[in-house]
């Protein structure tokens, strides 16, 4: 039997389109989804900022929509959905290019997430994520503290 689901970076745009317009509108794509592993990326054309780099808040969106990304990919979306509780962001050179954004998750740490999650109804994560330019240069770092948590809870 062939599985006709969409491949899931096609699942997390869709979920852009409708669930954060404005990451949508500038141009945030899910590039690779997959348990354990996200990556977006946002192009530089239209999200520049006074001095011709990337705007921060553009920066920011495209490494903290990472958090939905894994989530989508690594837990039982029926039964929990995803939320940022706090987010730092490292800004550590100006991007004039697309950028790229990635985190990933163990095994074990979604694992115990989910279990988390299942015995408490909501169970809270680190996840860092490192956003680069076209040339592979680091301009943007963060580390945000997510939680997992049950739909009614």
């Amino acid at each position: 039997m062939a599985n006709d689901a969409p491949p899931l970076n096609e699942v997390v745009n869709g979920g852009l389109e409708f669930t954060i317009p404005v990451a949508h509108q500038m141009g945030v794509r899910a590039e690779e989804v997959r348990p354990g592993f996200a990556a977006t990326s946002v192009p530089i054309e239209g999200n520049g900022n006074h001095f011709g780099v990337m705007y921060a808040g553009v920066l920011f969106t495209v490494a903290e929509v990472l958090g939905g990304a894994l989530a989508i990919a690594s837990f039982d979306t029926s039964k929990y959905f995803p939320l940022v509780k706090d987010l730092h962001i490292y800004f550590r050179k100006p991007a004039a290019t697309a950028v790229r954004a990635e985190a990933s998750l163990s095994e074990a740490e979604i694992a115990r997430i989910a279990a988390e999650a299942e015995a408490k109804g909501k169970a809270d994560y680190t996840l860092k994520a490192v956003v680069t330019d076209a040339n592979g240069v680091v301009v943007v770092e963060t580390e945000g503290l997510y939680q997992l948590r049950a739909h009614g809870k």
